[in-house]
């Protein structure tokens, strides 16, 4: 059934990253292949608990961005839904990062931690891979043209944190201005609903942002996903739970 305003058809979009991912090695390094890494075991549970907090949803259509991730997230939510489809779109893939491994250390925070701060630069590149401008012109291009598609009212879509941005971004009526702001965590939820009306966007309204199911408040969670990647990183690689950028385990992270 469609839920009809004065506006045109409201459509509601279920927006979630996917959960918990381990990229990095026992030395420090990025696993080899870091774009096909599944969920670990924390990622897998809290797709769980995110498939049960919307067991009472009625989803009529679900994507994902083609990765391993992302599916084994939707499928995961889904497994509390019955007959649901679900379909992949690839421009709804994550930003293309360069080689983190290659970057001189003193450019870490600038080019890794913090890039996000620079993606409305002109010809800013994260980790000197995709550019900012084109990643954000794929991802809205395709999510436009998931909004545009016939026969649904309610949608799942599992993307990743910067994909995530762009599109929260674009329902915020911002641009790569607004994208740093959009803090996505493992497995969050977001939820976006857009009156759309022979082929355009009236309205757009965005009703969630980075739920976390298991942790509503957010306590104890300080670092922004990069930042915690980071931390991760330097931990294993110097063999304790400290990084020099962060300090203690349980800090802010910190530059002082």
């Amino acid at each position: 059934m469609t839920e009809g305003t004065r506006q045109g058809e409201r459509r509601r979009i279920y927006l979630l990253r996917h959960g918990d991912v381990n990229y990095f090695q026992d030395d420090g390094a990025v696993v080899p292949r870091a774009g096909l890494a599944g969920l670990t075991e924390k990622g897998r549970q809290q797709a769980d608990v995110v498939g049960q907090a919307l067991g009472g949803i009625k989803f009529d259509q679900a994507v994902f961005s083609g990765m391993p991730r992302t599916r084994e997230t939707a499928e995961r939510v889904l497994s509390y839904h019955d007959g649901v489809s679900l379909k992949s779109h690839e421009g709804l893939r994550e930003i293309e990062a360069g080689d983190l491994d290659q970057l001189p250390p003193e450019q870490v925070e600038a080019e890794y931690v913090y890039a996000f701060e620079m993606a409305i630069e002109p010809g800013a590149r994260f980790v000197r891979g995709e550019e900012f401008s084109t990643f954000y012109s794929r991802v809205v291009e395709a999510f436009c043209q998931l909004l545009l598609s016939p026969n649904w009212q309610t949608l799942l879509l599992v993307g990743h944190a910067g994909t995530n941005r762009a599109i929260l971004s674009w329902a915020a009526y911002g641009s790569l201005a607004t994208f740093p702001a959009f803090e996505q965590d493992p497995c969050c939820v977001n939820v976006i609903d857009i009156d759309v009306r022979e082929g355009e966007f009236i309205r757009r309204y965005i009703r969630l942002v980075n739920l976390t199911v298991d942790n509503l408040v957010k306590a104890g969670v300080f670092r922004t996903t990069l930042e915690q990647l980071d931390w991760q990183r330097r931990g294993r690689g110097s063999g304790n739970s400290k990084s020099p950028l962060l300090g203690t385990e349980g800090g802010f992270y910190s530059t002082a």
